[in-house]
């Protein structure tokens, strides 16, 4: 009985070195595969982050996605740091304004999201709704560049860009 026991438990270790051995290459682009999915998905929380911002005026969670260094191509000015950037939401930025009650999203087939490594894409459109008339206030489109420091997805650059409504 001892025998029988030992000898299985020398089998199912041979067994599972084998598996182990065998499948790394296999659970190596697995594990890939799975950071790839993993990464896209975190950048695209970017987009969700920035229309949840924009729709309820909260320039501190905007500033959440920003990298300390980043730059901002808002059309008019080139804001450098998350000092410019958190005062060009705050005094400029239409949708932060306190007159406007606008919601904000963006359609789904238009975002455009790369990933290589710690760095990455992100393109996304946001259409301001406003919510008394319930008609589009504004269109914009941000183009950016994310990436991963210390651990978490972060705007780097962005370049903002009005988009052409077609019917």
């Amino acid at each position: 009985m001892r025998w029988t026991l030992v000898t299985g438990l020398v089998g199912l270790v041979l067994t599972l070195s084998l598996t182990a051995c065998g499948g790394s290459s296999q659970n190596s682009a697995s594990n890939q595969t799975v950071q790839r999915d993993a990464d896209l998905y975190a950048i695209d929380q970017i987009e969700r982050v920035w229309h949840k911002a924009s729709s309820t005026k909260n320039v501190d969670l905007m500033m959440t996605l920003w990298a300390p260094d980043a730059t901002f191509d808002n059309g008019t000015a080139t804001l450098t740091g998350k000092a410019e950037i958190r005062k060009f939401f705050e005094t400029k930025a239409a949708p932060f304004q306190p007159v406007n009650h606008w919601l904000s999203d963006t359609p789904a087939y238009k975002i455009r999201t790369t990933v290589n490594g710690d760095k990455g894409t992100l393109y996304f459109e946001c259409h301001y709704i406003d919510t008394k008339t319930q008609k589009v206030a504004a269109v914009v489109g941000a183009d950016q560049n994310v990436q991963k420091i210390n651990g978490k997805w972060l705007i780097v650059s962005s370049a903002a860009a009005t988009p052409i409504l077609r019917p």
